[in-house]
């Protein structure tokens, strides 16, 4: 791949369809991002890449930060599933072993950081965040999870979305304030300790 996004065919004066024109345009956010990052990312080097006019770009994404979210999800939209063998641990550790791999070694991770970052101060950002990309994520965890109470592997009180947010919450920590590294020895901690309580336990034969 060359260091600058390819340029569109040319395909005459006629007018595209609109599902044509924001496919590339995502399609050529997606590789910009996942080549360079944000720091580069403009409405103008996107025009020039996808043949979409900056007026088209200008009215459907309200941000240069809301559209290079939309083109990051259109690149990952096929990673971190979440698998369901039955075993709530196994699957658990499966999908958080693949997102920390995710986030800390593939272009793919950096971006979500700079955009997460970014949508501290861009607010058309932060809610095409929520939209696309989290509300997704954790209606995704939450759905395994459920499962895990129906087959009794989880209690039927707990609370699901604090689940989530004690398990990803703790990753994203991590990324973002990286006092200390992701590490497969953390992810296995990490959901023992949600999974299995850190409350001690009285000795056998005591009394209480």
């Amino acid at each position: 791949m060359s260091e600058t996004a390819k340029e569109p065919a040319n395909r005459g004066r006629g007018r595209r369809p609109a599902d044509e024109v924001r496919a590339e345009v995502l399609h050529a956010v997606g590789e910009l991002l996942l080549r360079e990052g944000m720091g580069r990312l403009t409405f103008e080097r996107i025009a020039k890449a996808s043949g979409a006019s900056k007026t088209t770009l200008y009215k459907w994404w309200p941000s240069i930060g809301a559209l290079a979210l939309d083109g990051y999800c259109h690149a990952v939209e096929d990673t971190l599933a979440f698998p369901d063998t039955g075993d709530v641990r196994a699957d658990l550790l499966t999908q958080l072993h693949a997102f920390a791999e995710a986030m800390t070694r593939t272009p793919g991770g950096r971006v979500l950081t700079e955009l997460i970052g970014a949508s501290q101060t861009d607010p058309h950002l932060a809610v095409s965040y929520r939209n696309l990309y989290s509300a997704h994520r954790r209606r995704l965890a939450g759905e395994r999870l459920r499962q895990a109470q129906t087959s009794g592997q989880i209690r039927p009180d707990a609370d699901v979305q604090v689940l989530v947010d004690q398990l990803w919450g703790a990753v994203y920590h991590r990324l973002l304030i990286p006092d200390e590294p992701v590490t497969e020895g953390f992810i296995t901690a990490l959901v023992d300790n949600v999974l299995l309580g850190v409350a001690a336990r009285p000795a056998p034969g005591s009394a209480g």
